[in-house]
């Protein structure tokens, strides 16, 4: 399985992005699928997951101005960033899970990087 994520960028505090990471499978397949982010010398953050159903959840940081969604046809997940501030500054990492009785699988794309300027 890979995950290519795309659309980070650089922007301006307050504007917005829209990440998009690209399966090479149906997404259906994964339990759940999500975004973290790593910000220079800070640990890797969940930022939003979806789950199969189609339940979001969301870090508190990111509520309200972040919006997960996904579009099974184009086996694509997104990650709809607005109201951007310098805080939202990492590089941004697509994942996905699939979970079966006896194990769990997890993946990585490459991550893409998001700089929003003040």
């Amino acid at each position: 399985v890979q995950l290519q994520a795309s659309g980070g960028g650089l922007v301006q505090a307050g504007g917005s992005l829209r990440l998009s990471c690209a399966a090479s499978r149906s997404i259906f397949l994964f339990n759940v699928m999500g975004w973290y982010r790593q910000a220079p010398g800070k640990q890797r953050e969940l930022v939003a997951v979806v789950t199969r159903g189609g339940t979001p959840s969301y870090a508190d940081s990111v509520k309200g101005r972040f919006t997960i969604s996904g579009d099974y046809a184009k086996r694509t997940v997104y990650l709809q960033m607005t109201s951007l501030n310098a805080e939202d500054t990492a590089v941004y990492y697509c994942n996905a899970v699939t979970t079966t009785r006896d194990r769990n699988d997890e993946y990585w794309g490459q991550g893409t990087l998001v700089t929003v300027s003040s």
